[in-house]
């Protein structure tokens, strides 16, 4: 059947609720926002002279939920505007209004006893057809769905967003036991085409396939740096940028996101998974426990693994928590002269081999710390997965990370990683060593332009599904160049098409650049029908290169510096002029 999706009902205007309408709102989509009646009037409301039954108090919790959502930051909302296609209202005066929703999100709290009991009320006004999921972070679909009618459970499913919505590409569909396949493929699609997320079809297990992976990595840091005598800032050092992952690394990460929140995920696996080989790893370390009762959870509480406090002369200063004697104290430095030799290596694979060849801390560090993560990963196929790249897919999408488990032991060798792990007294999964045993030696390999991964029960490569409706640069690069300088790479896509791909420092945008699009364009209007800058990077450019601009201003050279600027201004209008098209396909930041 074809569906549509032109009115979506939210239910919880919490921090995920009014996140998820507002990522809606972001799309173009009509959202109603629904929440609970207060029990109580509050002081304001008692002032006013108001009663449980105004308007105004009845809707304000999803209104202050709504309204503390969209002063937040980074903001959820992509216009101030949009916020205009979100209505407001509470689960005893406007529940009837879900009948016009073609989707209806639960985002309740974690309870499966109240989560039941809207369901069982949502159920009496929906409309049968539409699409009804709940973003539980770890509830099993299976209990959720039961007592409810055939065409409710055919239509029910967990969808479960990363927070915060409009940021995180995370999007994890879990299957109930009666989901058709229609709503499976319905949402998948859905995700990546509309939503701009990375969608990732995981099984109904304890935190799914992104949590489940994502804290026990997380977890086994937490345990890690007290055995090996480390501090927080050496520990966010190494787990990094220099390694692919966000530039808050790991504690700042939990600062950010919440110390409460990644100890309720990480208590209910301790409590669900009890025949997990790890299972000890996600009992909170006692400093975790210490932060927990002193109420350290983070930016939220002011204070976490880090703090900001004020100086006399009214600057501030960010104060690091000593580990051993849980006090805060000024930051440390953290350096390892590994680090530096990386500094010039570019290519993210390639950093990981230098890395854990490493003799000093850092190199203990990486080697502990990947071969923990390729035993847990692999381990998980089949119970949360029976593809690897959906493990590698949700990592990436989910926590920020450039490569998943799998993408960095490919670029160690799945041999040497082997070797590694076990000298760190850790085991791959036996469907790893039977790979090898078979002459296969990567999880992945690129043939034609596609991706194909290890397919365990094949026990061959298969293409990783949903590739045909795009190009990805990195599987053809440089096999169809036909001009290359330091700044650009040209290659021919095919169908008369070729594409410019920046390959200067963060892609920022300077002569060899200028010079790269000025051919790039020669060669189209030459040869070709049309010419597409896009590339793979991080960043598709963080502009001009403001270094070069600098030199220039500092040794006065302003003939110079106003001919790079006339020089970037001549080549856009020629850009759109051109008598072929041109097209940019922009992504981060640009």
């Amino acid at each position: 059947m074809k569906r549509t999706i032109n009115k979506v009902a939210v239910i919880g205007s919490g921090i995920m609720g009014s996140g998820i309408a507002c990522h809606f709102a972001n799309i173009g989509v009509e959202v109603l926002l629904l929440d609970i009646v207060p029990r109580e009037l509050n002081e304001k409301e008692q002032k006013k002279g108001l009663t449980l039954e105004d308007k105004e108090v009845r809707n304000r919790i999803v209104n202050d939920s709504l309204q503390n959502s969209l002063k937040s930051k980074p903001s959820p909302i992509y216009h101030k505007d949009f916020a205009n296609r979100i209505t407001t209202g509470n689960l005893e005066d406007d529940i009837a209004k879900v009948s016009e929703a073609d989707w209806i999100i639960e985002v309740v709290v974690e309870r499966l006893d109240i989560k039941k009991q809207v369901f069982e009320k949502l159920e009496k006004h929906r409309k049968p057809g539409t699409l009804i999921t709940s973003n539980t972070s770890g509830i099993p679909i299976k209990f959720m769905n039961e007592g409810r009618s055939e065409d409710f459970q055919k239509h029910f499913c967990g969808t479960h967003f990363f927070n915060p919505p409009r940021y995180l590409r995370l999007f994890e569909i879990i299957p109930g036991p009666d989901t058709s396949e229609e709503v499976l493929d319905f949402l998948n699609d859905y995700g990546k085409k509309f939503l701009g997320k990375k969608s990732v079809i995981a099984k109904d297990t304890p935190a799914f396939i992104g949590n489940r992976v994502g804290i026990f990595s997380i977890m086994s840091l937490f345990h890690m740096v007290k055995d090996m005598d480390m501090t927080i800032e050496e520990v966010d050092k190494l787990t990094g940028p220099v390694i692919g992952r966000q530039k808050s690394a790991t504690f700042r990460t939990v600062d950010v996101v919440g110390l409460d929140t990644l100890v309720h995920v990480a208590n209910g696996l301790y409590e669900n998974v009890p025949e997990d080989e790890a299972h000890d790893l996600f009992a909170l370390p006692d400093f975790i426990q210490t932060m927990m009762d002193n109420k350290w959870l983070g930016s939220k509480t002011g204070q976490g693994f880090y703090k900001k406090e004020k100086k006399e002369d009214g600057s501030s200063e960010i104060k690091s928590l000593d580990l051993d004697k849980m006090e805060f104290r000024d930051r440390k430095s953290a350096k390892f002269s590994v680090l530096e030799q990386t500094k010039t290596i570019d290519k993210l694979s390639d950093r990981y081999k230098v890395l854990i060849k490493d003799e000093g801390k850092a190199g203990k560090f990486y080697r502990k710390n990947f071969s923990a993560l390729f035993a847990y990963a692999s381990n998980r196929i089949p119970e949360i997965t029976d593809e690897l790249y959906k493990i590698d897919d949700a990592m990436q999408a989910g926590f920020g990370w450039e490569h998943g488990p799998f993408q960095v032991w490919d670029a160690l060798g799945v041999e040497k990683g082997i070797e590694m792990m076990k000298a760190e007294g850790y085991e791959p999964a036996a469907w790893v060593s039977e790979m090898v045993d078979a002459g296969i030696t990567s999880f992945y390999s690129v043939k034609e332009g596609n991706t194909y991964y290890y397919e365990i029960p094949k026990k061959e490569h298969v293409k990783v599904p949903g590739q045909d409706s795009y190009i990805i640069l990195d599987n053809i690069r440089e096999s169809k160049a036909v001009f290359q300088n330091s700044g650009v790479v040209v290659e021919d896509l095919g169908d008369g098409i070729l594409n410019l791909e920046f390959r200067s420092k963060m892609n920022s945008i300077g002569g060899d650049v200028l010079d790269g699009i000025n051919k790039a364009i020669d060669l189209a209007e030459k040869e070709y029908r049309g010419l597409v800058v896009s590339n793979d990077g991080k960043n598709f450019s963080v502009g001009a290169n403001i270094g070069m601009i600098f030199m220039m201003a500092v040794e006065q050279e302003y003939d110079e510096l106003n001919m790079a600027i006339k020089y970037f201004q001549d080549t856009m209008m020629r850009m759109r002029y051109s008598s072929i098209p041109t097209v940019s396909a922009p992504h981060n930041m640009a």
